[in-house]
């Protein structure tokens, strides 16, 4: 169905908005995958911001629903709304980099748009302030900015906007010429650019998002009109070898002008080497972006791990978190506000990054990504891409604790949060983020069984080798995960994995939450509960008695080593008790303590 242009900028606006920017994506995200060169070459701006996007559309749709408005129907929320909406969307959805940053730009629009509550509607005035406000809350977010990003496409915007009169279509189209001339000039402002005969991946995606706004005002799908060194001439914006996924992106023909078709921008003088891409078209979570951070050191190889997570805390206690990532790391990109935060940082320290935020306030959410050896990163401009590794471990996590752990052993994490299972797509995700032929997929979870199942089908169905092994519980993958040798062959290793973790029961201490009847009788609210191997065994009152008697039974059976992981929740006394009656009672058995932080249960425990 053809687009009703849009007047002004009201809520209905806001809605035909982030639908025609999320479909303008879809139709550009492989080619802007295929362009992001900097500062890790991983292939994913494209849909890093495609997901974002979408996470605010899916909010904006809520809005509307819950005003009984209809995809079709005119009635619904306020302007206020529905912008707050958008931007909350897009804070909680943010993925990468430039994902991040487009959601402080949404964010910075909302503040305009939803500045006096009974606004009905913005004029060309309220837009161009909106961009203004936009572009200059994005750049205030970023630690480090660099020129020729999704930043420096976001200012020219701005700038071209201020200075037209006219109605919001004018504004818009305005803002997306002067885009795309700034967008055809980052090659210039950046040499990994330049030596890669592309644009900026995020300014690419930025432009579309502006394409998609001057659709909304006019109804007309504009024509690029980026002036470069060949204006006029269909100007290759990415390198490759015609591979899918690897390919080039070129301009459309003439015939087909629309938001995925950039006219004039500057070709390379000569044709570059392939780009490599990970994880095809699929979602992925590293932070292969355009993005923003001051290129490290020539030879300097850049940090190993990149950290997101949302965050709720404070004003005063961000700003002390700004401080300390900072010094951490790299690419720091802090957006959001109200006491919600979306936190993203580039380091080699990830469980210093994650403990920072919880001495911040309350993280959620975390996602950390181990970067391989081959990566491109900021300081690694003059290097290829990266390839693919030969294997990886994707795990899912009951808390941040473990998340820490399980990274620095090599894992790719999913956090799962209380109440919150991951989603078979979610575990997908990581699976692309892994960038490995082979993937050995733990759940972690009896519960999470099919869901694995799910993800790792779809995994193999594009071209990845994954093998799940069902643990059932995160000690019993920290045993799978501490004989995995990724030099073995991978059924060899995979059959290690499987023995080490079926060798290795599993328990968890943990408060019952109402009346409930189990295995071991009757149990009330706020009683603690001993579970082993899934099942309530022991019903107490007290922690460390309930936990001490869990642990007899399990080794009554025998065993050689006693792991215990710490919920926050946990008495601070409980470890050293349990590590003392084991010494005393057991000889020759070993026991080992981590901190697993959010995760749920009280006490988790394993003997192998």
């Amino acid at each position: 169905m053809a687009q009703v242009p849009q007047t002004f900028f009201d809520a209905l606006a806001v809605r035909a908005w982030c639908g025609l920017a999320l479909e303008a994506l879809g139709r550009a995200r492989e080619e802007i995958d295929a362009i992001n060169v900097y500062p890790v070459a991983d292939g994913d701006t494209g849909t890093n911001l495609y997901l974002t996007v979408e996470s605010a559309v899916g909010a904006v749709e809520a809005v509307f629903a819950g005003h009984g408005a209809g995809p079709g129907d005119a009635g619904g929320p306020t302007l206020a709304e529905a912008a707050r909406a958008m931007a909350h969307g897009a804070l909680i959805g943010a993925r990468g980099n430039s994902g991040t940053i487009l959601a402080q730009l949404l964010r910075g629009m909302a503040q305009v748009l939803a500045a006096e509550e009974g606004t009905v509607r913005a004029d060309a005035r309220g837009l161009r302030l909106a961009l203004r406000h936009a572009a200059d809350s994005a750049r205030q977010a970023v630690a480090h900015p660099v020129e020729g990003t999704v930043l420096t496409v976001a200012s020219a915007a701005a700038d071209a906007a201020g200075g037209v009169e006219g109605d919001c279509g004018a504004v818009a189209r305005a803002a997306y010429e002067g885009a795309c001339t700034a967008l055809a000039a980052t090659p210039g402002q950046l040499a990994v650019l330049e030596r890669a005969g592309v644009v900026d991946a995020g300014g690419r995606g930025l432009v579309a998002v502006l394409a998609a706004l001057v659709e909304t005002f006019t109804g007309e799908v504009p024509r690029a009109v980026a002036r470069g060194p060949v204006a006029g001439e269909h100007a290759r914006v990415a390198p490759g070898d015609g591979a899918a996924g690897h390919g080039h992106a070129r301009a459309k023909a003439p015939g087909r002008a629309g938001p995925d078709t950039l006219v004039g921008l500057p070709a390379p003088a000569a044709p570059p080497a392939p780009v490599a891409c990970a994880g095809g078209a699929g979602p992925a979570g590293g932070l292969g972006e355009g993005a923003e951070a001051v290129p490290a050191p020539a030879g300097h190889g850049g940090p190993a791990f990149e950290v997101i997570y949302l965050l709720e805390a404070g004003d005063a206690a961000v700003a002390r978190l700004r401080e300390r990532l900072d010094a951490l790391g790299d690419s720091l990109v802090v957006v959001g506000g109200d006491g919600l935060w979306n936190v993203h940082v580039h380091v080699d320290d990830a469980g210093a990054a994650v403990e920072a935020g919880v001495e911040a306030g309350r993280p959620y959410r975390i996602r950390i990504t181990h970067f391989g050896a081959g990566d491109v990163h900021t300081a690694g401009a003059g290097r290829s891409p990266r390839e693919r590794v030969q294997r990886a471990v994707v795990a899912v996590v009951p808390g941040e604790g473990l998340a820490g752990l399980y990274t620095e052993a090599g894992a790719t994490t999913v956090l799962a949060r209380p109440g919150e299972p991951p989603a078979s797509g979610e575990l997908v995700e990581a699976v692309r983020r892994a960038h490995a032929r082979e993937v050995v997929l733990l759940p972690n979870d009896a519960e999470l069984r099919h869901t694995a199942a799910a993800a790792a089908e779809q995994a193999r169905a594009e071209g990845i080798r994954v093998a799940l092994i069902p643990t059932r519980s995160a000690v019993q993958g920290i045993a799978a995960l501490a004989v995995h040798e990724p030099e073995r062959r991978f059924d060899e290793d995979v059959v290690s994995m499987t023995s080490a973790a079926g060798a290795t029961r599993y328990a968890e201490v943990t408060v019952a939450e109402r009346q409930s009847w189990t295995m071991a009788g009757i149990c009330q609210a706020g009683d603690v509960l001993g579970l082993v191997d899934g099942d309530v065994a022991v019903i107490g009152s007290d922690v460390t008695a309930t936990a001490e008697t869990v642990v007899d039974r399990m080794l009554a059976a025998g065993g050689e080593m006693v792991t215990l992981v710490l919920g926050d929740e946990a008495p601070d006394s409980v470890a050293e008790h349990l590590q003392a009656r084991v010494r005393e009672r057991y000889l020759a058995v070993d026991t080992v303590v981590y901190r697993g932080g959010r995760q749920g249960a009280l006490l988790l425990i394993g003997v192998e």
